[in-house]
């Protein structure tokens, strides 16, 4: 999955460009769409990458693209960057195969786990539309391929989870988990904001779209949730003791 991964040394720092952000408890400033970040340098890469929340800019930490940044750098647009290149197109794409990407990733799980056909079939459409010239990839539905593989990613959910609660898009918010059997619950869209799980066996839990900012997962067992990315990892608060699948990395900000 490391094509799933992001790889800024081959993004023309799409993500401090294109994206627009509000001057927040996660940013320090307010910046328009295709305004490049105050930050960014010449050669695209961060000048405070190492002390971004220090300077108020956590969201920046929290945020993955899921490997669209090299991919729309490096193949949609032959590395050709936005200094020289059709900088309006470039930021019109990126977000676009940036969730293309994010399907990418949740299939390949689903293809890991429960390894099937149709997974095998979808995986390519999705990933077919990444590599296509700019117009084409501007002209997809995005919805209507989400829904299509959301279809697919509830057929694995429901075959490899075995009986547990659903929560499915509960209000969470602030929540007292502590030190609960979750394992096999059904979390897809809840909204788990500043909820307390700590110590808690989520053990093949489907976490899609749950809401983590801020969730408390210090020793709480995530080891095997079923769809968890990146971004919901960085945006909880967790220690050396929380349990992560193998194919996240712990957040450096973590206790």
């Amino acid at each position: 999955m490391d094509e799933l991964r992001g790889d800024c040394a081959s993004c023309f720092g799409l993500c401090c460009v294109a994206l627009p952000f509000a001057k927040s408890a996660d940013f320090a400033v307010t910046k328009d769409a295709g305004t490049p970040c105050r930050n960014l340098l010449a050669d695209h890469r961060c000048g405070i990458h190492d002390r971004l929340r220090p300077q108020g800019f956590a969201g920046c930490t929290v945020y993955d693209c899921f490997g669209a940044g090299q991919r729309v750098s490096q193949t949609v647009f032959g590395g050709v960057d936005w200094r020289t290149g059709e900088r309006q197109k470039m930021f019109a794409v990126f977000p676009v195969v940036r969730q293309l990407h994010e399907l990418l990733w949740y299939l390949a799980e689903a293809r890991r786990l429960d390894p099937h056909d149709d997974l095998t079939t979808a995986y390519a459409e999705v990933e077919r539309h990444t590599v296509g010239v700019a117009d084409d990839i501007l002209a997809l539905d995005v919805a209507e391929i989400r829904a299509k593989v959301n279809v697919l990613l509830l057929r694995t959910s429901e075959r490899l989870r075995t009986g547990g609660k659903s929560y499915r898009n509960a209000d969470l918010i602030g929540a007292r988990l502590r030190n609960r059997n979750l394992s096999g619950a059904d979390f897809r869209g809840a909204y788990l904001i500043g909820a307390d799980l700590t110590g808690s066996d989520l053990s093949g839990a489907d976490m899609i779209g749950a809401d983590l900012r801020g969730a408390q997962l210090a020793g709480a067992d995530l080891s095997t949730c079923l769809f968890l990315t990146q971004p919901q990892v960085n945006a909880a608060r967790g220690t050396a003791a929380t349990r992560l699948p193998a194919m996240l990395t712990r957040p450096s900000h973590w206790a």
